[in-house]
């Protein structure tokens, strides 16, 4: 029996995005160990039959003390599971996971989910960043990249070129993301989904939202995700007036999908490929998002939805005006083509077709 170690930085991570992926490995008889933070989500997984080891770990600290921990327990674990090989995601998890796995011989496939801001802009960090991928990725057995953004960079700094391999983000399961039915009525309602945090858009959003509905009384905004501190108190007032519904952490987005029109995605996260977009594309709802890496790959812009500048509340405003011309026909037809563009370039299966491949080959 292969035994398959996942190293994540939180639940929603393996639950939501490659689920399909744990559940193909357990049927085909492989013991599947999850390493994570723990989460509601994790007692599904076990459920599916997933050992779970909890793994605590904080996913914006940079206390050196602590980071030199978690690689030291990543060693410690890798030595107690005696994995035949291990799945890693995200930053932290990517780079001590694959230092721990070489330093236990252990082969590794990472997956670059996104680079993060820190490797994204230039300076001191990035060239720091930039050394940690090199030393860290040596000995990786692969190097799943998101977009063509992502795979550049790594060859462009010889960052193991020969071990890449591009994948169409996580991919979306259309069957568990189908179309829903398009919303009737006068109302039109827009949502966003993601980490209420600044690089995600949530302040150009808010700023839309409150032009919007000043100008069109029938148009609503619905926010759902964690919240960072610091917009707590902006989200209650928005709320008091009427403006917005926060809805927090939500577990199933197609709850929200099924009575909004459009899903709004502002940021300026470096991601690997959204997967707010690519499910909520699935569900037959148009987008309205940044035309940035990650973001763009989803959207053929006036077909299934628009792409606007990054951190421009104008041009966000202006992609939101031109939705409301529309008549709800054709803002059904853009979620019906949206449908169509991720049924033809991200579907899930490819993904984990890519990872039994690399899983079933010693």
């Amino acid at each position: 029996m292969k035994r398959v170690l996942f190293l994540v930085n939180h639940d929603v991570v393996i639950y939501n995005f490659r689920r399909e992926l744990v559940e193909e490995l357990l049927k085909e008889g492989c013991e599947v160990i999850i390493s994570s933070p723990y989460g509601e989500r994790i007692d599904l997984l076990k459920d599916l039959g997933c050992k779970y080891i909890e793994t605590k770990l904080d996913r914006h600290g940079t206390n050196p003390i602590t980071e030199i921990k978690l690689l030291f327990y990543y060693m410690e674990l890798i030595k107690a599971v005696k994995p035949d090989i291990i799945l890693s995601y995200t930053i932290k998890p990517n780079l001590y996971g694959a230092l721990a796995a070489a330093k236990c011989k252990v082969p590794i496939l990472v997956n670059i989910t996104g680079l993060g801001s820190a490797v994204e802009n230039p300076g001191c960090l990035q060239k720091a960043m930039i050394t940690a991928y090199k030393i860290a990725f040596q000995n990786v057995k692969k190097i799943f990249v998101q977009n063509e953004e992502n795979q550049h960079f790594f060859v462009q700094h010889h960052i193991s070129e020969d071990k890449l391999k591009l994948l169409p983000g996580s991919g979306v399961n259309l069957q568990q993301f189908h179309v829903l039915d398009y919303p009737e009525g006068e109302n039109v309602e827009f949502v966003f989904i993601s980490r209420i945090m600044k690089e995600k858009g949530i302040d150009q959003y808010l700023q839309m939202a409150k032009y919007i509905k000043k100008k069109y009384p029938y148009t609503h905004f619905h926010i759902c995700g964690f919240c960072e501190e610091e917009y707590e108190t902006v989200l209650k007032k928005y709320e008091e007036k009427g403006i917005i519904t926060y809805h927090g952490l939500i577990m199933d987005i197609r709850d929200v999908l099924q009575y909004t029109h459009c899903t709004v995605h502002p940021t300026y996260y470096p991601e690997g490929i959204s997967n707010v977009l690519l499910e909520s594309a699935a569900s037959g709802r148009p987008i309205i998002t940044t035309d940035r890496s990650g973001c763009r790959e989803v959207v053929d812009d006036g077909v299934n939805g628009y792409m606007v500048p990054q951190k421009d509340s104008k041009a966000l405003i202006q992609a939101v005006e031109k939705f409301l011309k529309l008549s709800n026909k054709e803002r059904f037809k853009m979620g019906l083509a949206a449908r169509a563009k991720v049924e033809r370039e991200f579907d899930r299966k490819v993904v984990v077709e890519a990872y039994m491949k690399e899983v079933n080959h010693e």
